[in-house]
């Protein structure tokens, strides 16, 4: 009975050496996956700044990247939950910087309709659409402050950042007391408008805007300058103006303009969707039949841009008619900018009437690819470069460190810029964007 119970240690020994039982050991306990930390694994990662990684893995940990690279290479926790990517391409959250977040409502607008809801509801918008941040260049309040300090690891719209009330002023005193009060409001950039609206306006004067600016720059904020002339752009720039916010649009641009524009670095946003959407309901537009656009549309709203005498007033406006022929300028400047080493930095004017949220970010995409622009210059100029125009060190790259705010798409993107439209799901600080998906 002895050497029985010895032969029968030995052959449990045995038997757990090779894999055959465990002779009544208990089963390991599964190892219960730690809340906020999910793994993204085998996709083709388009980091933000140009680069590739064809197979990679993205580990996220309470709402940041912790780890990112190529699969092969990147250990996945065992206690991290996995989503598995494979045949998706990702790319960081899309950053919108000249969007608005306002008080419209359909096509009408109404200070009543600027609410703390409203403001939220605009940014799930956006988001689901795959824009994750969106800078309101103009028109904000109290209201959108207050949705904006609430970013948080559980945030699932898009992060916003605001400029407060565009600055309007008739003196130089009155410039620096309206400056004073935004900044007061703390803003995270002042704008101004220098444009006469094709000759149906005042401009605001060069000796306002210079006050502005100087007053802007005492309190550490970055001007952002709306703009259609090139003559204005290249005073305002000699001024110190640190953003262009939309496209030169009345003559092709200069080498003098970009000498000004490499002395520091400055950004130009093209908005060249904001110039489409002042003519694109002369008719019934295509992209009314778009699925990717139509999950999202009020049938309302698409009934009254249809309406014959909407369509004739477009037909009949002559600035419609003049931006509309301007489009083809600002195009061919995006790609003589893009060509000479100029950041761009993707943004739309989206928020008015008829300017719709989400949506015309990849029309946006798609005119910057039509101007002449590659697919994966597009994509760096709505993610990585438009983050750091506006100073927005913690998003834009798919980057160790950074918010973990991306878009996965079915198709990619980097070679066919309509894939833009095969998004899959939407994350931001790790957290699923509710309403995604065609």
């Amino acid at each position: 009975m002895k050497n029985l119970r010895i032969y029968g240690k030995i052959a449990c020994v045995v038997t757990l050496v090779f894999g055959l039982g465990a002779c009544g050991a208990p089963e390991p306990e599964p190892i219960e996956p730690t809340p906020g930390l999910t793994a993204f694994t085998s996709a083709r990662l388009i980091v933000g700044n140009g680069d590739t990684i064809e197979s990679g893995t993205i580990v996220v940990r309470d709402g940041r990247i912790e780890t990112i690279g190529s699969t092969e290479n990147v250990t996945v926790p065992e206690d991290a939950s996995t989503i598995d990517l494979s045949g998706r391409t990702v790319t960081p959250g899309l950053v919108n910087a000249h969007g608005h977040v306002n008080n419209v409502r359909g096509l009408e607008a109404d200070p009543s309709f600027y609410t703390e809801e409203h403001v939220a509801n605009q940014l799930a918008l956006y988001a689901r659409y795959g824009v994750t941040t969106v800078v309101s260049l103009g028109g904000d309040g109290p209201e959108g402050i207050a949705v904006r300090d609430r970013e948080s690891n559980n945030l699932t719209h898009a992060r916003l950042r605001v400029a407060g009330p565009v600055i309007v002023a008739d003196s130089t005193e009155q410039a620096v007391e309206r400056v004073t009060a935004a900044a007061d409001m703390n803003v995270d950039y002042i704008k101004i408008r220098v444009d006469d609206n094709l000759g149906s306006s005042q401009k605001m004067q060069p000796d306002i805007y210079k006050s502005v600016i100087e007053t802007a720059h005492s309190r550490g904020l970055k001007l952002t300058a709306h703009l259609y002339y090139l003559d204005d752009a290249k005073e305002l720039l000699r001024s110190g103006a640190d953003f262009v916010a939309h496209s030169v649009r009345d003559v092709a641009v200069d080498d003098e303009l970009l000498e000004l524009l490499k002395a520091d670095d400055t950004c130009v946003c093209p908005t060249l969707m904001r110039e489409v959407s002042t003519f694109v309901y002369e008719e019934r537009p295509d992209f009314f039949d778009d699925p990717f656009f139509s999950r999202d549309a009020d049938p309302a709203v698409l009934t009254a841009l249809e309406a014959p005498e909407y369509q004739e007033r477009i037909q009949n406006s002559q600035s419609a008619q003049t931006y509309k022929a301007q489009l083809e300028v600002a195009m061919q400047n995006v790609k003589t900018l893009s060509d000479a080493g100029i950041r761009i930095a993707m943004g739309t004017d989206t928020g008015p009437a008829g300017r719709f949220q989400g949506y015309f970010e990849h029309g946006e995409l798609a005119l910057m690819v039509e101007s002449g622009l590659t697919p994966m210059q597009a994509i760096v100029a709505s993610t990585g470069d438009a983050a750091e125009c506006m100073g927005l060190d913690e998003i834009g790259t798919l980057s160790t460190g950074k918010w973990a705010d991306f878009v996965v798409y079915t198709g990619n993107p980097a070679t066919d810029i309509a894939d833009s439209h095969t998004i899959e799901s939407v994350w931001i600080a790790g957290n699923t964007v509710p309403g995604v998906g065609n």
